[in-house]
């Protein structure tokens, strides 16, 4: 069993940063496409971005330019740097691992999820 453990959630003012973590547990995680999404109070959850076990990332226009997810396989963490962070990004984030599927966007392709970290920015 794998346990996700997101953290670095806070209330940050727009144009401001943040950076999250995505701790596992249980497994080694190398291998696999780690993804997070945020779902917004009212709305249904979204792909933030990826990266794969080889370490290519995907992300979707909304963020792209703006968030960088990296991976440090020696502490089995993932991150997920948000930069110039606008109000319209204020939302529980989750991380989530997908163990063999390529499709890295699909919500109901990924096998482990954390609980969320609830990331507010102010305008």
């Amino acid at each position: 069993q794998v346990q996700l453990v997101e953290s670095g959630g806070g209330l940050v003012q727009a144009g401001g940063s943040l950076r999250l973590s995505c701790a596992a547990s249980g497994r080694t995680l190398s291998s696999y496409t780690m993804g997070w999404f945020r779902q917004a109070a009212g709305k249904e959850r979204e792909f933030v971005g990826a990266i794969s076990g080889s370490g290519d990332t995907y992300y979707p226009d909304s963020v792209k330019g703006r968030f960088t997810i990296s991976r440090d396989n020696a502490k089995n963490t993932v991150y997920l740097q948000m930069n110039s962070l606008k109000p319209e990004d204020t939302a529980v984030y989750y991380c989530a691992a997908n163990v063999d599927s390529t499709w890295y966007s699909i919500i109901e392709e990924y096998d482990y999820w954390g609980q969320g970290t609830q990331v507010t920015v102010s305008s």
